[in-house]
Formats: structure tokens, sequence, C-alpha cells
């Protein structure tokens, strides 16, 4: 195999002039680059279920199409979340398990734990909350000076919706970034943080949520909104081992934090490559209903989700053999045209914008996707009361990452009305 193909996707001109078994999506390195649609593009035609038998974290089957995806993620029965949601290989000795890695029945009772944080009545209550909140962010943004979207932005109003979810010290809420960003860019992972780094933090992580579970114990939450009381106060979660607490935490910080995180940037950055679409919101701003589930298709803010084969099973002609683990990759599902009218179009008005894999689909479907929704929905028309324009005066910068397609830096200019 080339190892220039590996290692340097740059060296990858044109993904159609080289075998095919040279492709590789799983390195991070190709979605940092922003690389990835084109290989996507050639696995959906030549191979959608495609065996890679030299892949950067071992072999494994991406699976590109929309509906063998469903598929897939729709089957716990025969696909498995027990061994992970990732491609990088779990280390014996630091595991942390949680519930969207693992099957029925554990995984049913502890995500029933937690799910009552987003039922519509406490949807209700948040809802003032986070337009607030998108108000004074916006608000004291800079007029007409290059400033750092992602960081002004899109972290700080999800950060402090984190912060909500588990009634965190709000001046500590920066703690719940930072721990989210060491969980997901270990270098096990392709990512650029040392392995001791990432497990020095998650334990930092640990500590603080250990004492706030302490002080909850037997303590009913009092709005309704707190996770941590919620896993302390309910017997399925209340007698987890702590690298299990830790593991659940991880994943209510990084799935409230990355996703909506990134759809916040993507979609400043969707509309200034298409100043058409940009020109019919400001036309027209009931179509944000419409152009939030697009963002989210569009950007697809986790690329995939792993399966492990629980027996042989054929899938379009192919032999998926026990044991052998798949990647369901949305962003490639997002974009396939056999499903989606016009799937490489960001377009802001389409008849059907829900109609993508995002979320996931079956037992592991997003519990958060209405409350992203209405994070990007109430801060897109507090965006439109203020200002006129927002522009992107440079390259985003792309984290080092298969797993989420996140951005690090957006520069824009705010343009008053």
């Amino acid at each position: 195999m080339s190892e220039a193909i590996l290692t340097n996707p740059s060296a990858l001109t044109d993904p159609w002039s080289v075998p095919l078994s040279e492709l590789d999506p799983s390195q991070p390195a190709v979605f940092q680059t922003d690389r990835q649609f084109e290989i996507f593009d050639r696995l959906r035609r030549e191979d959608p279920v495609h065996y890679h038998e030299q892949g950067l974290f071992g072999p494994y089957w991406s699976i590109t199409k929309f509906n063998d995806i469903m598929t897939i993620d729709k089957d716990h029965k025969r696909f498995s979340s027990d061994a992970g949601i990732t491609l990088n290989e779990r280390q014996a000795d630091f595991t942390t398990p949680n519930f969207i890695s693992m099957d029925p029945p554990k995984h049913d009772v502890q995500r029933k734990a937690v799910t009552g944080v987003v039922a519509p009545m406490n949807l209700a209550k948040m809802e003032p909350i986070i337009r607030q909140r998108a108000a004074n962010i916006l608000d004291s943004l800079p007029i007409g000076e290059r400033f750092n979207w992602v960081d002004a932005v899109s972290v700080e109003l999800t950060t402090q919706m984190l912060a909500t979810l588990f009634d965190f010290p709000f001046e500590d809420r920066r703690k719940l970034t930072y721990w989210s960003d060491m969980a997901t860019s270990s270098e096990l992972a392709g990512g650029p943080t040392p392995e001791a780094d990432r497990r020095a933090a998650l334990l930092e992580c640990l500590e603080y949520f250990q004492r706030l579970w302490v002080a909850r114990e037997g303590v009913a939450p009092e709005v309704g909104i707190d996770l941590i009381s919620m896993m302390a106060n309910n017997p399925d979660t209340q007698n987890m081992d702590p690298m299990e607490y830790l593991g659940n935490l991880i994943l209510l910080i990084v799935g409230g934090n990355d996703t909506t995180r990134n759809s916040i940037t993507g979609g400043v950055l969707f509309l200034n490559q298409n100043p058409d679409q940009y020109a019919k919101l400001k036309a027209d701003p009931s179509l944000i209903t419409s152009m939030v589930p697009e963002i989210i298709r569009y950007q697809t803010p986790l690329t995939y989700m792993r399966r492990t084969a629980l027996e042989d099973v054929e899938l379009s002609g192919k032999t998926i053999k026990k044991g052998d683990k798949l990647a369901m990759w949305y962003i490639s599902g997002n974009r396939d045209e056999e499903v989606i009218e016009r799937p490489n179009d960001f377009i802001i008005d389409r008849a059907n914008p829900r109609h993508h894999l995002s979320f996931g689909f079956g037992i592991h479907r997003c519990m958060g996707n209405r409350l992203a929704e209405m994070q990007l929905r109430l801060l897109w028309e507090e965006i439109l009361t203020r200002f006129d324009y927002i522009e992107v005066v440079g390259e985003p910068e792309r984290v080092q990452s298969s797993f989420v397609r996140g951005y690090s830096d957006l520069p824009v200019i705010l343009h008053a009305k």
C-alpha cells in the first residue's frame, strides 16, 4: 500500500486515479483537509460495501450508501455497539463504557435514566434561557472587526447549554469544552493529543463530577434539568462504576457540545459559500425552520458510527463476517444522490430537510436532536434581527479527526443592519 496515501492525503490529488484498495477515509487528515467527499463518491459508485484490509485502525468495512447505513443502524441484534462506536480499539487498562456503546438491555435503562432532560416540558423551559444567552453573546461581539466565530459563539453558546444540563458551576463551564476536546482528540484515534494527556484530563473530569454526584445523591433536581441528579438518584444508574460514570459523562458532554457547536459554525460557512441561499434566508427568515436540519445534514458533525457484526451477514452482495467492524459513514450517506436530491448542494428550503442520517436511527438515535435544532433555530433568529451579514474572511481551520467533523477557527467580520 502507498505510504504517501496513508499518511499524507495532500498527495492524493485524484481519488479516482488510484486503486480502490488504497482509499482509506478513516485517516483524520482526510477530513482536516476537507478531501473526503470525492473518496466517498467513488466508494458509493464502485464499492458501497467496501472492505479495507489495511485501514489506519485495522481492517474494517466502509458502508457508504444511505439505505445500507439505515439497515445496519436499525439492526442492533446483528450489529453491536458493545465493542465501541469508533474504529480505534479500546485500551484494556482505561475503558470508559457508556450507553451509546452498549446493547440492550443495559443500553435501554441507562439511556432512559437521562432522556427526560430533553422531554418537551424541559425543552420549553430551556427555550427562553437559550434565546437570552444567544442574544447576550451576539450583543457582545465586535462589529466590523475580525474574530474567531468558533470560540466566541459556537463554543460559548453550547458550553453554556452544557452547564445548564449538568447544573455545572457556570464560572468553570469552559472545563466542559476542554474535556470534550481532550476526549475526542486522542492520538489513538488519529488525533493530536498524547494518550497520557487525554487520560489525565478525563480523570480530572471524573474527580470534578464525583464531587457534584456526592452533593446531589438523595436530592431530586429542582427543575428537572440536571443530568447528574438524574443519574445519581435513578436505581439503574446510581451504582455505576466510576469509569462507567465517566464514560456516560463524556458521551453527554461530547453529544451536547461537538455536534451543535460545529453545526453553528458550519451554517455560517455554508451560507457564505452559497450567497444565493443567504439572500433567500434574509428575504424570508421563516426559512430558518428548514435551514437548520439542512445545516445538520450538510455538516454531519459526527462522520460515522462503528458497529461490530454479531454473526455472518450478507449486505449488498458482500459477506460481512462475525466479528468484523463496520463504519457507517453518515457523512457519505448524507450525500447519496439515490436518496437525496442534489445532495452536494446546500438548499435551505428543501421539501423534506429532516431526511438525513446525522442523528442516526434505531435505538441509538441521538436523544438530544430536538435540543440541537432548537439551539440553532434560536441563534439564527437572533442573528437575523441584528446583523445584515456574517462575512467569512479566511479559510476555516478543521480539527484533526475522522470521527468529529469540526472546526477550531472560522474568521469572520460582522456587518450591522
